[in-house]
């Protein structure tokens, strides 16, 4: 069974200052982990792991991986915004963005940020914009099915970003006349692995095609981006990725694919999110009610409008009643929360300890794409975010929304300009 990271009387102690529900963070679990990842990669000098803003927005967060020697992978304006108030700067930030609008692209030049172009058309766009830096990365989609085996993995022909191999050929080309003088090269082709093979199987799809572009074209490598993708045990009978044997998987392939061709002074980047923040998060949430009809339901004062993977995804969470880890789990629930849609569901015919009223539910692995995916639908409102330090104590570091964040889009209305928010 998956044990919390917290105890029951840490939680406790938590609540009498902030009330669920919440997200909470292992700043020490965090921390281990961004070491593992630096240390299985230590064998290429150039590595560097640019943590997914997009999975965990948070500036406290964002701060620890930068701490830690990560930069920062952004897609849109206000995540450069964060990484620039964190301290990111120039290549410690990688721009991956798709359908990007002009202002992006502007704001990403003004930080001298990594730009990772999606689409060959993207090249003349950010060029009446900005002057082409001299470093500047590619996206590339293979196409067709990706296998490990026999095993397809996910279906890059699908997929919206990306250039093809012809484009990749031409926009380098192009990007040569435009007096670009150093590429990396970036797929991304299966989320949420959970299988040792993925980075080496992906790095030998990437090593292979910078071999063939820097023969065809004489362009510099500089680096190769892996991405993300690499997954989580959500269940609690899965076990986790082995980080070191992926680190050695991409190294074998690096000295028998890059190295020959004289490219052994690629750096090797990723971008990873789910693997760097999901297991030191969860949603902490208190049992309001119970109901029994057809089914027996118990209702938290958390919903999907806190974590909607198992609404949009049918995503399965770990659930921990806490204080009653020990007992027997002769109980079938299904887990809700209050929106007015019947999805609204964290697990369904769960078998679970008795749970009462006023209990406290951790909900695991919600650190990456957990808060981050939140919405007010209903007017339901976005929780706190609290850190639990290395030292044990914890720290509010984004506060619960209130009525008056709700309505604050629209005080410029006759409707609300008398409400005494």
């Amino acid at each position: 069974m998956k044990k919390p990271f917290v105890t029951l009387e840490k939680l406790q102690e938590i609540i009498k200052q902030y009330p669920t529900p919440f997200h909470l963070y292992d700043e020490k679990g965090i921390r281990e982990n961004a070491r593992r990842l630096q240390q299985a990669f230590s064998w290429n000098k150039g590595f560097k792991e640019y943590f997914a803003v997009k999975a965990t927005p948070n500036p406290a967060i964002l701060d620890i991986l930068r701490q830690e020697g990560c930069g920062a992978d952004c897609s849109s304006f206000t995540e450069l915004m964060l990484a620039q108030a964190v301290g990111f700067t120039g290549d410690e930030i990688m721009f991956s963005s798709n359908v990007t609008p002009r202002e992006d692209f502007a704001y990403a030049h003004k930080l001298n940020a990594i730009i990772n172009f999606d689409d060959i058309t993207h090249i003349d766009f950010f060029s009446q914009i900005a002057p082409m830096p001299e470093t500047v990365s590619l996206r590339y989609n293979p196409g067709g099915q990706f296998k490990i085996s026999n095993a397809i993995m996910d279906n890059p022909g699908e997929a919206k970003y990306g250039l093809t191999r012809a484009q990749l050929t031409e926009g380098i080309k192009k990007l040569q006349g435009m007096g670009v003088k150093h590429f990396g090269l970036h797929a991304f082709l299966a989320s949420n692995t959970k299988t040792n093979d993925y980075y080496p199987e992906l790095a030998k799809i990437l090593f292979t095609t910078a071999v063939e572009l820097q023969r065809e074209t004489g362009a510099h490598f500089a680096f190769i981006n892996l991405s993300g993708g690499v997954g989580i045990p959500y269940h609690p009978e899965e076990q986790p990725v082995d980080i070191f044997a992926i680190g050695e998987g991409v190294r074998r392939a690096y000295e028998e694919i890059l190295t020959p061709a004289g490219m052994g002074d690629v750096a090797i980047y990723t971008e990873l999110g789910r693997y760097m923040l999901g297991p030191y998060g969860c949603l902490v949430a208190t049992v309001l009610h119970e109901k029994h009809i057809h089914k027996d339901y118990i209702g938290l004062d958390a919903c999907a409008a806190n974590l909607m993977r198992p609404a949009m995804y049918g995503a399965y969470h770990h659930i921990t009643v806490m204080g009653k880890e020990d007992l027997p789990c002769d109980h079938k629930y299904d887990v809700t929360g209050g929106l007015c849609e019947n999805n609204d569901k964290f697990a369904i015919d769960r078998m679970l300890p008795k749970i009462d009223i006023g209990d406290l539910l951790v909900i695991h692995d919600t650190g990456a794409h957990g808060f981050a995916m939140g919405y007010n639908y209903n007017g339901k409102l976005r929780s706190a975010e609290i850190l639990l330090k290395e030292d044990g104590s914890f720290e509010l570091i984004r506060r619960a929304e209130t009525p008056a964040d709700y309505f604050a889009t629209l005080n410029h209305t006759d409707y609300f300009k008398k409400c005494l928010f």
